[in-house]
């Protein structure tokens, strides 16, 4: 687990967060060992702005990787920040309820599984009639 929060803490480095002064990083591993990282990329508009663990998952998509283990995020601040809302949503898109997320605090870490940050999430079942 530590090296995956090494691996978030070296992608928060790279963040661009001129406004909020907020940065973040994540460490996405797939299920075949890969790590994908992502920083937070904001925009003056806010809305076109990017999110570590989108950027994480999204690069990881765009490989081809569809079954992800586990993800770590950490904020300058390690203040125990967890993925928004939206970024739970998308990994929910490709991840079990039982997906490890992993929140760095000032006191060590935290984990907790997908389905505790995203109870009832918006499911492919739900909107694709098979």
């Amino acid at each position: 687990m530590s090296e995956l929060l090494d691996r978030a803490r070296e992608a928060r480095a790279n963040a661009y967060a001129p406004y909020s002064e907020y940065a973040v990083g994540a460490a996405l591993r797939t299920a075949d060992g890969t790590v994908y990282t992502g920083c937070n990329i904001e925009n003056a508009n806010y809305s076109n702005s990017l999110h570590a663990e989108e950027v994480a998952l999204g690069s990881a998509v765009r490989d081809g990787h569809r079954e992800f283990e586990r993800l770590a995020v950490s904020s300058a601040a390690e203040d125990g920040v967890t993925p928004c809302g939206m970024c739970r949503q998308s990994l929910a898109e490709f991840c079990e309820e039982s997906f490890a997320v992993v929140c760095e605090g000032s006191d060590g870490s935290v984990e907790y599984e997908l389905g505790e940050l995203l109870p009832e999430a918006i499911s492919r079942e739900m909107v694709v009639d098979e």
